[in-house]
């Protein structure tokens, strides 16, 4: 089983990334043979450099994440809300977000699911 600490600690580490605007932190802390699905029911990033391209492409439009609550860790996922602020095709984007991460027992990300939908992106002021 993957450790809760660095289960948590991923989490913090995949905000703090945002934070510094380095996709290529982000994508460390994924296995080699991960899946992200962002939001749910679009087609799925599979390996790192898909899941590179991704984080590239969300950090381009300035996105930050905000923790909005403490992270939930259970067996082998940690579960946390969030918000994302962005710039979207010109004005200033709130979404807000749940993610889960799935983990193996090396405390790497092996299935990355973000929940959210048109409902949940608001103008930000």
């Amino acid at each position: 089983m993957p450790d809760p600490a660095k289960m948590e600690a991923a989490v913090h580490e995949y905000v703090a990334a945002f934070a510094a605007g380095s996709a290529e932190r982000v994508a460390a802390i994924y296995a080699e043979n991960a899946t992200v699905e962002d939001p749910v029911g679009t087609p799925l990033k599979r390996g790192k450099a898909e899941i590179l391209e991704f984080y590239g492409f969300s950090m381009a439009t300035g996105a930050k994440l905000e923790l909005l609550g403490p992270v939930r860790v259970v067996a082998d996922y940690a579960v946390f809300p969030f918000a994302v602020h962005l710039d979207w095709e010109g004005s200033k984007k709130r979404i807000d977000v749940i993610d889960t991460f799935k983990f193996n027992d090396d405390n790497e990300v092996v299935e990355m699911r973000a929940f959210w939908g048109p409902g949940n992106m608001h103008d930000a002021s």
